[in-house]
């Protein structure tokens, strides 16, 4: 069941296994008033983009023919709150959230972008699955999909966070390796040994 703000605000600071999320900019007295069923979060100072490499492309991990580094494949930018940049159409950029969340065992979550953004071009595809036991900033994917650059702060509402609760709580944890940053960052893809196998098969 989604959480409603009544519910979210109730769950801010509980004292045992609570739900943070930090800078806390909401008004907990307005979230607890609306209608609304999730809680609005807001872009942060960094940035990662894809630059040009003389790679061939983005390639999956091999065994035989390793793939660039991801410091060799991107280029950090920090942007300061009060400033301002332009995402240009068919632009692609790596943003962060300014908040920190935890959730707690007992609830998960997913990120969507706000329609407003959305209705100029700007889409926030985001890995929109928020595990329990989830820690640190969220990574957004910013891509102007409009004809026209977009101008972005540092600071604005720009996504929206949906909590709901798990059935069959346990004592785990989310333990990927995405847990804990404060910059967004290009998570690994894994070739497993099922996509090996595959690869070994003859043609059907």
């Amino acid at each position: 069941m989604i959480l409603t703000g009544k519910e979210i605000a109730s769950r801010l600071g509980k004292p045992s296994d609570p739900l943070v999320i930090t800078p806390q900019t909401v008004n907990l007295e307005e979230l607890k008033q609306s209608r609304s069923a999730s809680i609005n979060l807001r872009l942060g100072t960094w940035f990662l983009q894809l630059q040009q490499t003389k790679e061939a492309g983005l390639a999956l991990p091999n065994w035989e023919i390793p793939s660039a580094d991801d410091q060799d494949l991107t280029r950090p930018y920090y942007i300061r709150f009060g400033s301002t940049f332009y995402l240009h159409p068919r632009a692609f950029l790596l943003g962060v959230t300014l908040e920190w969340i935890r959730l707690p065992k007992d609830l998960a979550g997913y990120l969507i972008g706000r329609s407003s953004w959305g209705r100029r071009g700007l889409i926030i595809a985001t890995a929109a699955g928020v595990h329990p036991g989830f820690t640190g900033c969220l990574t957004l994917e910013l891509t102007n999909v409009g004809e026209m650059p977009i101008e972005i702060r540092p600071g604005l509402e720009i996504c929206q966070l949906f909590l709901h609760d798990t059935k069959g709580q346990g004592e785990k944890v989310d333990q990927s390796k995405l847990v804990g940053y404060r910059r967004p960052t290009l998570s690994k893809i894994h070739l497993d040994d099922i996509v090996e196998r595959l690869a070994r098969e003859p043609a059907l």
